[in-house]
This record gives structure tokens, C-alpha cells and sequence, in this order.
């Protein structure tokens, strides 16, 4: 049984106009179902059999070859979607486009983090060109390449594990599983090296989720991609050069509702009966990024998977409102957040966290001067208390802020020390959240920076019990608005304030 697969969860809204201008400057569906064939036998059919292209693979194709007025719009392109979803076949089929109808002298790559991976769409793009007269006729094909004499193109394959970084000039990069990629240097040295080839050039990953971290205890070229993606779907940056489509649910991995909805060919190209079994004889983390494209951490995430966003509610914060504000500070490596938890006003009231502002470094630009605006903060807040008079209390880790912290409660705001390093506090207030979200006695506004440092957030365990903490000390992957989340949580939970008490320089 085939289902609407169309649209996935995040995907890059992409104009019209340059979807048409697509398919007629590139013709990838056509190309396809003349050429592509399916190379073993699978659900999807017998071995030899014509590939036939379900109408959710035409619309990521159509947005992957989107045009602009001067060329491809997408330079770099990101398609996440679990095993069993027909990801290798159609890459292989693209890879064999962008050789066969790109332009003359052209370079394709199909990468993977080992030989033998990347070999496997390369193998099924060589079997391709065998099954084609057409093809075959014009092509010279060798181990790990193909080579259009007559057009002066090559098709090849290449690793993370031993390759050059000279005397490449891509037009068309296909990593495979880029999850697996142990680092990002490879990504980076084919982006680059893409560049003189201006708008006839992009790269194209498929891959499934996988653990968020790469060898060097950073975040992932795929994962950050990810993180990227959403940012740009979200709103929060704009980049027409960047384009994703990712499928999955953050609900029960165990649930066959989890499974339909995080996989494009469920009941058409994968077997539901098949996802029965896995899912009881497979790890968890396993089944989880592959089987439902949801990433993992290499530690225990915090917060059960699906908790946070299952809170999620629609709701306006008011003058009247009593309000709790959380301040977690850094200057420039960390991200500095405000968030705001309203004080309930009578039993079975559900807390309303918020986001105020967060200030955090683009890791992407690399800027190593960047460094948080303190004024920019310190009038923040005092907006926000002008704004909401009933500001009961400013929750605030003293580390680093002692100066604007002082500023602020001499301009009369209710300024409290909380030390986050304080795992004597931290443990029972991580608690106290912890069962709000799970009881869902919490609701949050659904910012996606609050949501992303919940979900880097994991546990460390000592004598008195978990709290959060980051993966790695040195991680880019922040928790910051996480933490600043628990300290407003914490205050506005203790009982009615009925006088905030200053505590910083008590």
C-alpha cells in the first residue's frame, strides 16, 4: 500500500517558477525512466526491470535541479530519508545524469566514507550504462570510473578514506550515508572546489540520520547540515543556495504511525511486516536513525525522544502575566539566552515557557572575534521588564555577568543568583522539568533554538543524580537556552513570589 509521502517533515520551499525553469533546462525525470533500472531484485521490483519514479522522488528531483534565471539555484543539497527508501538506486540514476547530459569535461564523484560504500552507487550506475546500447555504445567503463570520451567527462568514485585534493573540478558531487563521513574535511574540499564551475555545479547528499557527532567530537557535517536546514525553514537565515528534504517522526520508534510518517516508500518500497520484526531484533539507537531517520547522541539524551515537542501550544504572553526570566550567559564561545516561564495563578495551571532573545555564534562562518553584545542584553532585559511589569524574578548564573548583573539591579529589576554549576541545584530542578515535560504539565512556544538545546542536551550522573550537562566541554553544540529554561522553570515553580528577594550581592 503506497502512501502520500509528499510533503516530508522539513523541506525548502522552493518558487514555482524556478521548478519550471528546471524541467525545462533539466530533464532528470525523463533521463530516469528512460535509463534507470532496478539493479537487484527488491519490493520495489525484479532486477533489470525499468526504474519506475514514485511522484514524491520526482517532486525532490524537481527541487534539487531547480533554475534561477543564470544557472542551478541549489548549490548544495541535503535529502534525509531512512534504508529501504530506494536512496542508492536514485542516486546512482542521478550521478549517471549529471555525467551523460552535464556539460563537456565534466567531473561527477560519488563519495562515501569508505571505498566499498561509495562503490555501491557507483556499481549500480556501471550497471546501468551496461543494460543501455545507447549508453554503452559511447562509454569506455573501468573499475572505479566512467569516461564520455567524446564529451571529455568522467564519472568516479572516491573516498574519505584516501583521496586527493588536487586537480579536482566537480560539477556534480553525490555523497552517500554523508553521516558516516568522519569528519568534514572531504565535504569541504569538494564544496570548494566546485567553485569554478559557478551555477552548473552542485552536490547532492542522501543519507539517513545517524549519531550527531563526528571523530573529533563535533557536531557532524550531516548533522550540521540538518541543524542548517531547519534554521533556513524556520526562517531564521535565508539562503537560496541551500535546499533540503528530510523525512521523519519524533514519535515512538516502536509505532507503526512513526514508521509511515518517517518513510517515503513505507508499504511501497520498504514492507511494513519487515519493520515488525526489526524493531525486535535491532538496538534501539539502530532502528532509530535507520529505520526512522531520527538522530542519536553518543550519550544519553536527556529528554525521551518526541517529550519536547509533544508540549508544543500556541499561546500569548501578557502584561499580566506574573513571569519568571532565566539568564544562562557567555561571551563568545557559548550562546547567551534569555527564557521566560510564567508563574501558575491557581492548581493544575500549566507553566508557559517562552523564548525572550538568544545571542549565538554562526559556527558555519567561523568567526573568531564574534563576541555577545552586552549592551544589547542588558537593554533587552530592561525592555522586557518594562514591557511585562510583573517580572517576579531574574534567575541569573553569576558566572562571567557580575558587571551587567549589578547594572541591572540598580536599575531596580529583581536580579536572584543561580549558579547552573551547582549540581546541589541543578539536580533537583533538571528533575522538576524533566517530569513536566514528560507529565506534560509544561507548554512552550516551540522556538526552534530552545527546542535544538534540549535535544544537544545530555545527562551526567554523579552521586547526587542527572543533570545536564553539554556532550563535550569543547562541543559546539550548545545547551544554553536549555539551562536558562531549567532556572526559569525552577523559580516559577517554588510557590507564588509574592516579593522577589535580590540575592546576587547578598
Amino acid at each position: 500500500m503506497q502512501t502520500d509521502s509528499w510533503p516530508p517533515r522539513w523541506v525548502t520551499d522552493v518558487p514555482e517558477d524556478a521548478i519550471l525553469r528546471g524541467r525545462e533546462q533539466e530533464p532528470v525525470i525523463e533521463f530516469i525512466e528512460q535509463f534507470g533500472i532496478i539493479t537487484k531484485d527488491s519490493v520495489a521490483g525484479k532486477a533489470g526491470e525499468k526504474m519506475v519514479l514514485r511522484p514524491w522522488q520526482e517532486k525532490v528531483l524537481e527541487r534539487v535541479f531547480a533554475w534561477d534565471e543564470d544557472g542551478l539555484r541549489h548549490r548544495i543539497n541535503l535529502i534525509g530519508m531512512p534504508r529501504k527508501s530506494g536512496k542508492s538506486a536514485l542516486g546512482s540514476a542521478i550521478a549517471l545524469f549529471a555525467l551523460v547530459l552535464g556539460p563537456k569535461g565534466g567531473e561527477v564523484y560519488s563519495i562515501a566514507a569508505e571505498k566499498q560504500q561509495a562503490r555501491i552507487v557507483f556499481a549500480d550506475a556501471k550497471r546501468m550504462v551496461e543494460s543501455s546500447p545507447q549508453l554503452s555504445s559511447i562509454a569506455t567503463l573501468y573499475r572505479d570510473a566512467i569516461e564520455f570520451r567524446a564529451l571529455g567527462s568522467v564519472y568516479r568514485v572516491l573516498s574519505a578514506e584516501a583521496f586527493s585534493k588536487e586537480g579536482l573540478n566537480p560539477h556534480f558531487v553525490l555523497f552517500d550515508e554523508l553521516h558516516a563521513q568522519p569528519n568534514r574535511e572531504l565535504f569541504d574540499v569538494m564544496s570548494l572546489s566546485m567553485g569554478a564551475r559557478g551555477k552548473e555545479a552542485t552536490l547532492c547528499a542522501i543519507t539517513t540520520a545517524g549519531v550527531k557527532t563526528d571523530n573529533r567530537g563535533q557536531d557532524s557535517i550531516a548533522y550540521s547540515l540538518y541543524q542548517y536546514g531547519q534554521k533556513q525553514i524556520r526562517g531564521e537565515v535565508e539562503d537560496d543556495n541551500f535546499f533540503m528534504a528530510w523525512w521523519e517522526d519524533d514519535g515512538d520508534h516502536r509505532s507503526a504511525e512513526t514508521w509511515r510518517k518517517a518513510n517515503p516508500g513505507f508499504g511501497d518500497l520498504s514492507d511494513p511486516a519487515d519493520f515488525e520484526s526489526a524493531v525486535r531484533r535491532t538496538p534501539e539507537a539502530e532502528f532509530r536513525t535507520k529505520r526512522c531517520n531520527q538522530w542519536v547522541s553518543s550519550q544519553q539524551a536527556w529528554l525521551p525522544n518526541g517529550a519536547w515537542e509533544s508540549c508544543e501550544e500556541e499561546f500569548k504572553v501578557s502584561p499580566d502575566d506574573e513571569i519568571v526570566l532565566g539568564f544562562d550567559g557567555s561571551f563568545s564561545g557559548d550562546a547567551t539566552v534569555i527564557v521566560g516561564a510564567t508563574i501558575p495563578q491557581a492548581e493544575g495551571e500549566k507553566v508557559k515557557v517562552f523564548m525572550v532573545k538568544a545571542w549565538e555564534k554562526d559556527e558555519a562562518e567561523n568567526d573568531l572575534n564574534w563576541r555577545v553584545d552586552i549592551q544589547d542584553v542588558e537593554q533587552t532585559i530592561m525592555k522586557f521588564c518594562a514591557d511585562h511589569p510583573k517580572v517576579r524574578e531574574i534567575a541569573c548564573d553569576p558566572f562571567r555577568w557580575q558587571r551587567s548583573m549589578q547594572v541591572l539591579e540598580e536599575a531596580g529589576l529583581p536580579i536572584v543568583e543561580w549558579p547552573s554549576t551547582s549540581a546541589r541545584r541543578m539536580v533537583p530542578a533538571c528533575a522538576k522539568f524533566y517530569d513536566a515535560v514528560v507529565e506534560k504539565t509544561v507548554v512552550h512556544d516551540g522556538d526552534g533554538i530552545l527546542a535544538r538545546h534540549l535535544d544537544n542536551a545530555v545527562i551526567k550522573l554523579d552521586n547526587l543524580g542527572p543533570r545536564i550537562v553539554k556532550e563535550k566541554k569543547q562541543s559546539p553544540r550548545k545547551i544554553d537556552a536549555a539551562v536558562a529554561a531549567v532556572l526559569a522553570f525552577d523559580r516559577a515553580t517554588v510557590g507564588r513570589i509574592e516579593e522577589a528577594v535580590p540575592q546576587f550581592f547578598g
